[in-house]
């Protein structure tokens, strides 16, 4: 099945900057992918090309099997984009600045009419309608930029950093939103907020310095990380050497002690590379006569792959 955006070797040159280096990734139907990376990693500049926004220095992309640079206005008639900060005409109202986006759009006025409605509504817009944009919270101008990216029905969304500078229910809201429009759409969602990505993603794809890096479901991106399989145990008593006798259990890389608070002990045991460790430090409990009074698996943590991975760029870019 063709992706619904496919890039190939996409290069974007400032000058002696080179802000995207021969990036390829392809999204598929059904797909909500989280565009990673840290700040000035070439998550805005590619998501400009992708809608049309920039031209690329080189490169190709492919949008619902249209090519960019030869048919530019039914590309950009097939997506729906937030731009970073959503920004918006403060001095207008939600309705009057809706109405603006569908005559730019060249929306028909009978159609018009009802995708007004139906956006408003599926945005929980109604009561904020005919209040000017300025006068709204930080949330429900990111709504309003969501409603403008849906309101011509558009298979492929583009969103960039669509919660930053949200407090933390407002982030809960939009993300719903997200969620809720997932269902009939191809989204890809730039973001440096990992949350984000565990949070509404289905994919993650990773860059740094305007290169990939990884892209891989996020569990799987996860299973990377050094904590992966880590066994994090709270054990009452036990002998002074008790992380040396853990350290000793097959499969062990390391033991970390997490906290102390009288004669009870937080520790994690660090996994070798592809090893599972719950059975043998059960049994070695076991053996042992000592009681956990918590033990659990963790299952890796993207934020630790992430920061892997973007710093080695960065080590190696401050060598160069």
């Amino acid at each position: 099945m063709q992706p619904a955006v496919a890039v190939r070797h996409l290069t974007k040159d400032f000058g002696a900057l080179r802000a995207v280096d021969d990036l390829s990734f392809s999204v598929g139907s059904g797909e909500v992918v989280g565009f990673l990376g840290p700040n000035g990693a070439g998550k805005s500049t590619t998501m400009k090309m992708i809608t049309g926004y920039l031209s690329p220095t080189a490169g190709e992309i492919d949008v619902c099997g249209l090519d960019l640079a030869r048919e530019p206005l039914a590309v950009k008639a097939a997506i729906g984009y937030l731009p970073e900060g959503a920004p918006l005409y403060g001095d207008m109202t939600p309705r009057r600045f809706l109405d603006f986006v569908a005559s730019v759009r060249g929306m028909d006025p009978d159609v018009r009419g009802r995708r007004i409605n139906a956006v408003v509504d599926r945005m929980a817009l109604r009561g904020v309608l005919d209040q000017s944009i300025e006068t709204l919270s930080k949330g429900f101008k990111r709504r309003v930029g969501l409603a403008q990216a849906i309101l011509h029905d558009p298979p492929v969304l583009i969103l960039d950093e669509p919660t930053d500078g949200l407090d933390p229910n407002q982030k809960h809201e939009v993300r719903e939103l997200i969620r809720d429009i997932a269902a009939d759409k191809v989204i890809i969602v730039s973001t440096h907020i990992l949350e984000e990505v565990e949070a509404i993603c289905s994919r993650a794809v990773i860059i740094a310095g305007g290169r990939l890096l990884a892209d891989g479901r996020p569990a799987e991106l996860a299973s990377r990380s050094q904590f992966h399989n880590a066994v994090v145990l709270v054990l009452r008593g036990g002998p002074a050497d008790l992380p040396e006798q853990l350290a000793a259990v097959p499969g062990v890389a390391r033991v970390e002690v997490l906290d102390e608070a009288g004669d009870t002990r937080r520790l994690r045991l660090l996994a070798q590379h592809g090893r599972g460790l719950l059975e043998t430090v059960t049994d070695k409990l076991r053996s042992a006569g000592w009681q956990a009074d918590e033990l659990y698996v963790e299952q890796g943590r993207l934020d630790d792959v992430f920061r892997q991975l973007t710093l080695e760029v960065a080590g190696r870019e401050t060598r160069s």
